[in-house]
Protein backbone atom coordinates (compact mmCIF):
# COMPACT_ATOMS: atom_id res chain seq x y z
CA UNK A 1 0.00 0.00 0.00
CA UNK A 2 1.03 2.76 -0.87
CA UNK A 3 2.12 6.06 1.54
CA UNK A 4 -0.75 8.11 -0.10
CA UNK A 5 -3.52 5.61 0.34
CA UNK A 6 -2.91 5.05 3.63
CA UNK A 7 -3.43 8.57 4.72
CA UNK A 8 -6.48 8.56 3.10
CA UNK A 9 -7.95 5.63 4.80
CA UNK A 10 -6.88 7.34 8.25
CA UNK A 11 -9.06 10.19 7.54
CA UNK A 12 -12.17 8.44 6.38
CA UNK A 13 -15.14 7.88 8.80
CA UNK A 14 -15.82 4.90 9.20
CA UNK A 15 -19.76 3.80 7.73
CA UNK A 16 -22.55 3.14 10.09
CA UNK A 17 -24.32 -0.35 9.68
CA UNK A 18 -27.72 -0.90 10.51
CA UNK A 19 -27.16 -4.52 11.58
CA UNK A 20 -30.72 -5.80 11.47
CA UNK A 21 -31.28 -4.09 7.62
CA UNK A 22 -27.29 -4.57 6.55
CA UNK A 23 -27.50 -0.91 4.99
CA UNK A 24 -24.86 1.22 5.33
CA UNK A 25 -25.17 4.80 6.28
CA UNK A 26 -22.60 7.10 5.59
CA UNK A 27 -21.90 10.21 8.18
CA UNK A 28 -21.42 13.58 6.21
CA UNK A 29 -18.16 15.34 6.35
CA UNK A 30 -17.67 17.87 8.73
CA UNK A 31 -17.87 20.94 5.80
CA UNK A 32 -20.82 19.78 4.21
CA UNK A 33 -22.49 19.81 8.08
CA UNK A 34 -20.68 23.34 8.44
CA UNK A 35 -22.24 24.40 4.73
CA UNK A 36 -25.38 23.23 6.33
CA UNK A 37 -25.03 25.02 9.56
CA UNK A 38 -24.28 28.44 7.51
CA UNK A 39 -27.48 28.14 5.11
CA UNK A 40 -29.43 27.26 8.22
CA UNK A 41 -28.17 30.58 9.87
CA UNK A 42 -28.50 32.29 6.52
CA UNK A 43 -31.84 31.56 5.73
CA UNK A 44 -33.25 31.95 9.49
CA UNK A 45 -32.10 35.32 9.65
CA UNK A 46 -33.25 36.59 6.28
CA UNK A 47 -36.73 35.04 7.30
CA UNK A 48 -36.51 36.55 10.97
CA UNK A 49 -36.25 40.48 9.03
CA UNK A 50 -38.64 39.90 5.74
CA UNK A 51 -41.48 36.72 6.92
CA UNK A 52 -41.72 37.05 11.27
CA UNK A 53 -44.07 39.67 12.32
CA UNK A 54 -44.06 38.24 16.09
CA UNK A 55 -43.32 41.41 17.72
CA UNK A 56 -41.58 39.11 20.42
CA UNK A 57 -38.77 38.13 17.94
CA UNK A 58 -38.10 41.76 16.26
CA UNK A 59 -34.25 42.69 16.70
CA UNK A 60 -32.53 39.69 17.48
CA UNK A 61 -29.48 38.05 16.09
CA UNK A 62 -28.74 34.39 14.89
CA UNK A 63 -25.39 33.91 16.26
CA UNK A 64 -24.51 30.39 15.67
CA UNK A 65 -26.32 26.98 14.27
CA UNK A 66 -24.63 23.59 15.26
CA UNK A 67 -25.78 20.45 13.29
CA UNK A 68 -25.24 17.11 14.69
CA UNK A 69 -23.37 14.22 12.83
CA UNK A 70 -26.64 12.41 11.83
CA UNK A 71 -28.82 15.54 11.35
CA UNK A 72 -31.35 15.10 13.55
CA UNK A 73 -31.19 18.30 15.37
CA UNK A 74 -29.88 21.81 14.75
CA UNK A 75 -29.26 23.81 17.85
CA UNK A 76 -29.65 27.75 16.89
CA UNK A 77 -28.51 30.21 19.05
CA UNK A 78 -29.44 33.77 19.03
CA UNK A 79 -29.11 36.96 21.05
CA UNK A 80 -30.69 40.64 21.13
CA UNK A 81 -29.54 44.01 22.13
CA UNK A 82 -31.31 44.09 25.17
CA UNK A 83 -29.22 41.45 26.43
CA UNK A 84 -31.15 38.58 28.80
CA UNK A 85 -33.95 41.10 29.86
CA UNK A 86 -35.72 39.50 27.08
CA UNK A 87 -34.57 35.82 26.92
CA UNK A 88 -37.32 34.21 28.04
CA UNK A 89 -39.56 36.43 25.82
CA UNK A 90 -37.36 35.58 22.58
CA UNK A 91 -37.01 31.78 23.14
CA UNK A 92 -41.21 31.59 23.64
CA UNK A 93 -41.53 33.52 20.56
CA UNK A 94 -39.28 31.37 18.81
CA UNK A 95 -40.76 27.76 19.84
CA UNK A 96 -43.73 28.95 19.01
CA UNK A 97 -42.96 29.55 15.67
CA UNK A 98 -40.57 26.80 14.98
CA UNK A 99 -43.06 24.69 13.24
CA UNK A 100 -43.38 26.93 10.69
CA UNK A 101 -39.33 27.80 10.87
CA UNK A 102 -38.52 24.13 10.42
CA UNK A 103 -41.22 23.74 7.28
CA UNK A 104 -40.69 26.91 5.41
CA UNK A 105 -36.36 26.01 5.72
CA UNK A 106 -36.80 22.52 4.43
CA UNK A 107 -38.51 23.76 1.35
CA UNK A 108 -35.38 26.26 1.15
CA UNK A 109 -32.53 24.11 2.15
CA UNK A 110 -32.80 20.37 0.51
CA UNK A 111 -32.21 17.87 2.40
CA UNK A 112 -33.92 14.57 2.90
CA UNK A 113 -34.58 15.28 6.48
CA UNK A 114 -34.46 18.35 8.05
CA UNK A 115 -33.00 18.39 11.02
CA UNK A 116 -35.64 19.41 14.22
CA UNK A 117 -34.80 22.76 15.57
CA UNK A 118 -33.45 23.76 18.92
CA UNK A 119 -33.34 27.10 20.28
CA UNK A 120 -30.69 28.62 22.75
CA UNK A 121 -29.96 32.06 24.60
CA UNK A 122 -26.35 32.76 23.59
CA UNK A 123 -24.60 34.96 26.10
CA UNK A 124 -21.41 35.39 23.92
CA UNK A 125 -22.56 39.19 23.15
CA UNK A 126 -22.54 40.17 26.54
CA UNK A 127 -19.25 38.41 27.99
CA UNK A 128 -17.81 39.98 25.35
CA UNK A 129 -18.85 43.55 26.17
CA UNK A 130 -18.10 43.34 30.23
CA UNK A 131 -14.79 42.31 28.77
CA UNK A 132 -14.48 45.01 26.55
CA UNK A 133 -15.71 47.19 29.41
CA UNK A 134 -13.45 46.08 32.06
CA UNK A 135 -10.33 46.89 29.04
CA UNK A 136 -11.27 49.82 28.41
CA UNK A 137 -11.22 50.99 32.27
CA UNK A 138 -7.85 49.97 32.10
CA UNK A 139 -6.55 51.60 29.55
CA UNK A 140 -7.92 54.64 31.01
CA UNK A 141 -6.40 54.33 34.53
CA UNK A 142 -2.92 53.93 32.55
Amino acid sequence: MSRDASTSLRTTRPPIVNRKSKIVIAMPSGIRIQRIADRIRQELADMLIREISDPRLQQIFITDVKVDRELAYADVYVSAIEGTTRSKDVLAGLESASGFLRRTLASRVELRAFPRLRFHWDVTPENADRIEKALAELRNKK
